[in-house]
């Protein structure tokens, strides 16, 4: 909103993240195709036989907009929640508005897939969204807002358009896929590093932390948290303006014109402005809802240029850069997780007894979170640059995994490899270095080799940490561009080409060790 994761031990956690984003990446599309035919003629009698009118919105966007409500947590409030409860009831006495959650940026793939009628959440009017869905007029008119930390030099926007005093660029967090998306990164790029969040609160506590320089937000959002960040002020006036839509496919023309025409009485009776005012986020520019509007805005001319492939080789850098960025996170990861996880399995079977549980307590922290909380406390608590937070979260949580791994690798070793190993005069470690490790890393290839691909695709985790790898890209351009299913196929193709060799190269190496394992050993 505009405020717009063989056998082995691994595989005791279920489907992985990696399988599910890669799912993500090659299925969005094609399951859009596949469900749009079956959406109903027009959604407007579904709803009324239904007596359910479904909105899309994303609550991790946060107030005004949609958010939990504090007096009753398992409901929905916030402006547009109550502006959809009038609207529904007018469409009929027993119709009431249903909200659906979904990613912010997501929500027009999943309102093609039908789970619901309109989508409701901040989204801006745009030409190329106007041209792929049925907008209504509008029911909010929003403006953007710089944030920074008070008593910043900068006074404005064109503040920014000179660089630092160092000659670095300024850094303006945004919500990715936004109007300040769009808006920061049009505007004196040069002078501008624009870092893309997931939410809006994200982006705000970033800039609040000095991590980053400003944040863009939209008026409504800057309004209703600058309490919530006392570092923060609004930096000179709103820049430019745009609209709040309410979306529907297109197929649902008679859906659209009832809700058009509902925000149309809403408007001039004046109970459009009472919910505004509720939620302090009226201003004069909302006078035009009511004298400027008589329907939807106009859906203008097609102006795109390329399509389909021809548009993915056009940004066939972006996914260069995003793709070396997965491949970063991945080669600096990885040998990490597997030298931290060799020695927690050491430790655990052949260190000092007070160490052992402390190491299986880490093990089962690390294995009981989420990669995407861990990395929420390295980079938002500790701070640490984004490349630093990426990849140590990454390793410490596939370090707990490859652990168990090594562990049940290092056990399969017949103890008489060891026995052996001190009879000859070697020490417990000499042993272990020499004789038991090489055997266990032989037994283990499989194994880690498969962790080491799912890693591929659980690097699109570190997004949350403003990192562009390879499935961000793909879902800002497949975004921008709404040429989901050739990016879709584009990506997928990267990533399996990224895994092959991997799979290739711990074929060979299985091979390899194991011919030479079979003249080797203590016994």
């Amino acid at each position: 909103m505009d405020m717009d994761p063989d056998a082995s031990e691994s595989d005791a956690r279920g489907p992985s993240l990696g399988r599910n984003m890669a799912a993500t990446v090659v299925l969005t599309g094609l399951a859009i195709l596949a469900a749009a035919p079956f959406a109903p003629a027009d959604a407007l009698d579904d709803a009324r036989a239904r007596g359910t009118l479904r909105y899309g919105g994303d609550m991790e966007g946060g107030a005004p907009y949609a958010f939990p409500d504090p007096d009753a947590p398992r409901a929905v409030t916030g402006f547009e929640v109550e502006i959809m409860d009038r609207l529904a009831r007018g469409l009929g006495e027993d119709v009431r508005a249903e909200f659906s959650q979904g990613q912010w940026d997501k929500l027009l793939w999943v309102l093609d897939s039908g789970r619901f009628d309109v989508v409701v959440n901040g989204y801006e009017w745009t030409p190329g969204r106007a041209e792929d869905y049925l907008a209504t007029r509008p029911y909010y008119i929003y403006q953007l807002q710089l944030m920074g930390p008070k008593g910043s030099p900068v006074r404005s926007w064109d503040d920014l358009k000179r660089p630092r005093p160092d000659g670095s660029p300024w850094t303006v967090a945004v919500l990715t896929a936004s109007a300040a998306d769009d808006f920061a990164r049009g505007r004196d790029a040069g002078a501008i590093r624009v870092v893309r969040f997931d939410g809006a609160t994200d982006a705000m506590l970033a800039v609040q932390n000095g991590q980053y320089d400003f944040t863009l937000q939209d008026v409504p959002a800057a309004s209703y948290y600058a309490g919530a960040f006392p570092g923060l002020g609004p930096v000179g006036p709103p820049v430019s303006r745009g609209y709040y839509v309410i979306y529907a496919r297109r197929s649902d023309t008679a859906l659209r014109d009832a809700l058009d025409a509902g925000i149309g009485r809403m408007a001039a009776s004046g109970e459009l402005r009472r919910i505004l005012e509720k939620y302090g986020i009226w201003n004069d520019l909302q006078n035009e809802l009511a004298t400027s509007f008589e329907g939807p805005i106009a859906t203008p001319s097609s102006s795109r240029g390329a399509r389909g492939w021809r548009l993915v080789l056009h940004y066939g850098d972006r996914l260069r850069a995003a793709t070396l960025v997965t491949l970063g996170l991945s080669f600096g990861s990885m040998p990490l997780a597997m030298a931290i996880g060799l020695a927690v399995a050491l430790g655990r079977l052949h260190g000092p007894a007070p160490l052992r549980p402390l190491l299986a307590a880490y093990v089962e922290l690390i294995r009981g979170t989420p990669l995407m909380l861990q990395l929420y406390v390295l980079f938002f608590l500790l701070k640490l640059d984004p490349w630093v937070a990426g990849i140590a979260g990454l390793a410490i949580n596939y370090s707990a995994y490859e652990a168990e791994i090594y562990r049940a690798g290092l056990q399969a070793v017949p103890r008489g490899q060891m026995e052996a190993a001190l009879a000859l005069g070697m020490s417990r470690w000499q042993a272990l270095r020499r004789v038991i490790v090489p055997q266990a890393v032989r037994i283990v290839i499989p194994p880690v080799a498969n962790d080491f691909i799912a890693l591929f695709k659980d690097t699109s985790v570190c997004s949350v940490v403003t990192l562009v790898e390879l499935t961000k890209e793909y879902s800002i351009l497949a975004n921008g561009t709404r040429d989901v299913v050739e990016f879709a196929a584009a990506a997928a193709a990267i990533y399996l080409a990224m895994s092959l060799p991997l799979s290739w190269f711990a074929r060979w190496s299985e091979r390899r060790l194991g011919a030479e394992g079979a003249k080797g050993g203590l016994a």
